[in-house]
């Protein structure tokens, strides 16, 4: 009897954490505590906890007095929409969620478990970092994590949600994940703080600004989805995995679907301006064409030239990626690029089908792309593409010009089905830029140059700037009313369903990073 008093007093050990007191300063901080924010993430009760009862080792520091059950992690497994995910939560209360060697193993653990068994991982982080009592072996804990993301990537999803201060080595693990969830005033992510940056550097910047979940879902792109609070970041996190298979074996979960297949809308015929200077908003095709209208947006707010996301055509969940007139007019540029890419190569890594609405007139000009590598960024999307072995479906509005037509899943890159509406304009460049070159000498010649200038210009409008060329060539399946669109897309996936392609036999191939 006294071992199962024992038991359950430190099952209660383990459950209370840094106690109350600590839990109330995390709720005072518009925090929840790691196990409230399991309840939330996980279907109701099924969560299975493990290694609750593991304490850490140290006895430098006087940390021999200081022995919590759990040691500040929470890890286990449970179900998310009755599907199985592993879990782990950092608890702020105990050591300040510091990583020990001990919870370093139970993170492993469960990763190793995920990748067993193929289900994805989900970390709920929220820590100072590595435990500094116990010196190198907590660092090692986290290169042993590191190394595990690594190997998990492209054969189970990780998803990463910061919920509180993640900063130094801490901030690798969520890196390598494939999606990261940051919350609103009370997440923030940096390699060094703000006080190391100023004696090092003499800037002076707040927490907020030089990591806070603004910044890296704007500015440096780290963050994928921002969430007002710990509560609604769980419902997101829950909302991403209907669009997930569970591993790079399954497919994506397909689900009942009240849109016709057939419907057609013929608000799109008039979406796009006539005027091919003129923006529209590619949302606004995205939500007419999908299913119930519903997309899932990923990286809304960095990188807004380009909108990449989830949405479900017949049931069946898929990638989309499309080109945004509505900022930049839609022109690729360093950040979009690396965007698009790391977007196509998830989907790619699990089996997701890849649909992609291309308006784009190049690529954005200027010594500050040049110089910060545009050629090398804008290969990596290119390079996902070509890479992609997955149904790819490739819908051009409007532009499509130069090196960026061929980048934008084109034909020549072994996408399956390409359309393009009939304001498609296909071209190496746009008309104006096209006659400065091409008549360059008539136009010198002539004794008034805007009037011949015009006049080309409408020349090569009609011989050059339309889809049909291109049709004529086999570049593009079939040149489509855009109110088809819905029903000629979702034909082609069902086609596309049992598709197989391979890449050529290599250990893997060396993306220009």
């Amino acid at each position: 009897m006294d071992r199962l008093d024992e038991l359950r007093r430190r099952h209660e050990a383990a459950e209370q954490g840094g106690g109350a007191e600590r839990r109330a300063r995390q709720h005072k901080e518009g925090k929840l505590s790691a196990r409230e924010r399991i309840e939330l993430l996980l279907d109701e009760g099924t969560f299975e906890e493990l290694d609750k009862l593991v304490t850490h080792r140290c006895r430098d520091f006087g940390m021999d007095e200081q022995v919590v059950p759990g040691d500040g992690f929470v890890t286990g497994y449970g179900r998310i929409h009755g599907r199985l995910v592993y879990v782990f939560a950092q608890d702020f209360t105990v050591f300040g969620g510091s990583l020990s060697e001990a919870n370093a193993q139970k993170i492993c653990k469960i990763m190793d478990l995920a990748l067993k068994m193929g289900g994805p991982v989900i970390g709920l982080n929220d820590s100072g970092g590595a435990r500094i009592q116990e010196g190198v072996v907590s660092l090692a804990g986290y290169a042993e994590i590191f190394l595990r993301n690594t190997l998990a990537s492209g054969v189970v999803p990780q998803i990463s949600a910061i919920l509180g201060p993640c900063a130094g080595g801490a901030v690798y693990s969520p890196a390598i994940t494939d999606f990261v969830f940051m919350t609103a005033n009370t997440s923030y992510m940096f390699v060094t703080g703000p006080d190391v940056i100023k004696t090092v550097t003499h800037e002076d910047v707040t927490k907020e600004k030089l990591g806070g979940s603004m910044t890296h879902n704007s500015v440096s792109g780290v963050g994928h989805f921002i969430a007002a609070d710990d509560g609604e970041c769980c419902r997101m996190i829950r909302e991403l995995l209907t669009y997930l298979p569970q591993n790079n074996r399954d497919d994506p979960p397909r689900r009942a679907c009240a849109d016709p297949a057939d419907r057609m809308d013929a608000a799109l015929d008039a979406i796009v301006p006539a005027e091919s200077n003129l923006p529209y908003d590619i949302k606004d095709v995205i939500h007419r064409v999908v299913d119930e209208g519903e997309f899932f947006e990923v990286h809304e707010h960095w990188a807004k030239n380009i909108v990449v996301g989830f949405a479900r055509m017949d049931g069946r969940p898929i990638g989309i990626v499309g080109n945004q007139p509505a900022f930049l007019a839609g022109v690729l540029d360093i950040n979009s690029s690396v965007k698009g890419a790391r977007f196509v190569r998830f989907c790619d890594s699990f089996n997701i089908p890849i649909l992609t609405f291309e308006d784009v007139p190049g690529f954005l000009p200027g010594t500050e792309q040049e110089f910060g590598g545009i050629i090398r960024h804008g290969a990596k999307l290119l390079y996902a593409y070509a890479e992609a072995t997955v149904p790819k479906i490739t819908v051009i509005t409007r532009k499509a010009y130069g090196g960026a037509y061929c980048v934008m899943g084109s034909k020549h890159i072994r996408t399956d089905v390409n359309f393009a509406w009939p304001s498609a304009e296909i071209a190496v460049m746009g008309p104006e830029g096209a006659v400065n070159i091409v008549y360059r000498r008539e136009l010198s010649a002539a004794a008034d140059q805007e009037a011949v200038r015009r006049q080309k210009v409408e020349e090569f409008k009609e011989r050059f700037a339309n889809p049909f060329v291109a049709a004529e060539r086999g570049y593009v399946d079939d040149v489509i009313e855009p109110r088809e669109t819905r029903p000629r897309v979702i034909r082609a996936l069902r086609m596309l369903e049992n598709k197989v392609d391979t890449m050529p036999r290599k250990k893997h191939g060396n993306i220009p990073l």
